[in-house]
């Protein structure tokens, strides 16, 4: 009975502890009747993110009155967007259709290393955005000296590279972790969190690095922007024109919508301790952060921008005739 007892036993603990070779995203599973729903709008979210998007970049582009680094930046910002989007939704859709959630750990590993390097160009878009409004309103005599065609081209450039050595760095130290027990992610696609929980031995070092990340491409960005919009808001109230004071508030308004979007659920996901995590809260808040900030991003900069919708108002009948 007792060699019985340490065979079983023994067997259970080599189950336990089998290495992973692939995961299975859990996603939407909970909601079996539901996903022909969830199907149809992750489908037309994701054809809202691309045709919104993709009229801002054609707008700003081919529209005289647009051509200005303001509208150079979202032009770029709404690109992000879409490839941010593409990384997560076309495999959540797939998964919803053929109910094959299985993805190996190539991967996971190169959907995470993707998603995390876009996702720090999009902290440092929105960073030099708001340098952009910053420039604009305090110092509008030398906007266009110093924000010079090079100098944007540099910010861009920078905003787009910036995140990719980094984040490359943390995903191939997360995967240089074993992984053994479920292979079960709650989640709708590779994120940091619930590989974590899947890892075995002491994950403090890769927990340090996700903190690490997330001050340079997170805090840093965000207290970059804060102190832009302290001097904004300064020089705003300075200005003795009602209507002037209504147009830069509302010019600002915008930008803030979306920074408050993306740094607050990116806050509460990478800054928050492990033991506070729950996994029905942070799939939501990844949710948040990948989708619906790039669903509202074109309703915010079109529908909160004169500039814009007179370009659209212009184009638009063309385009039909």
């Amino acid at each position: 009975m007792e060699i019985y007892i340490s065979a079983n036993t023994r067997e259970m603990a080599e189950k336990n502890f089998s290495t992973v070779v692939e995961f299975i995203l859990v996603g939407f599973s909970d909601l079996p009747s539901l996903q022909g729903v969830l199907f149809g709008i992750f489908l037309i979210i994701y054809t809202i993110i691309l045709v919104g998007n993709g009229l801002i970049i054609v707008i700003t582009k081919v529209t005289a009155a647009l051509q200005t680094p303001m509208y150079f930046f979202l032009r770029n910002f709404s690109f992000l967007e879409i490839c941010y989007t593409s990384v997560t939704i076309p495999r959540m859709l797939s998964d919803l259709w053929t109910q094959k959630k299985q993805i190996s750990l190539l991967a996971c590993g190169v959907q995470l290393a993707i998603l995390l390097s876009l996702g720090g160009s999009e902290c440092f878009f929105l960073a030099v955005m708001a340098y952009d409004r910053y420039v604009a309103i305090c110092k509008p005599l030398y906007y266009h000296v110093i924000m010079n065609h090079k100098k944007c081209l540099e910010l861009v450039t920078g905003a787009w590279i910036i995140g990719i050595p980094i984040q490359i760095a943390q995903t191939c130290q997360l995967f240089s972790l074993s992984f053994c027990g479920s292979n079960k992610l709650n989640y709708a696609f590779c994120d940091i969190p619930p590989l974590l929980k899947l890892a075995c031995g002491d994950t403090s070092l890769n927990e340090l690095s996700v903190y690490a990340g997330a001050t340079i491409f997170i805090t840093v960005p965000s207290l970059l922007i804060f102190w832009s919009y302290i001097k904004i808001m300064k020089t705003i109230l300075k200005l003795p024109s009602a209507m002037g004071r209504h147009k830069a508030f509302s010019t600002c308004s915008s930008h803030l919508i979306v920074v408050g979007l993306f740094y607050g659920s990116s806050i509460i996901t990478y800054l928050r301790p492990k033991s506070n995590h729950s996994p029905g809260v942070d799939k939501v808040l990844a949710l948040f952060y990948t989708i619906v900030t790039p669903l509202f991003n074109p309703m915010i900069y079109s529908l909160r921008n004169k500039n814009v919708i007179a370009a659209i108002k212009q184009l638009v009948p063309n385009w039909l005739t």
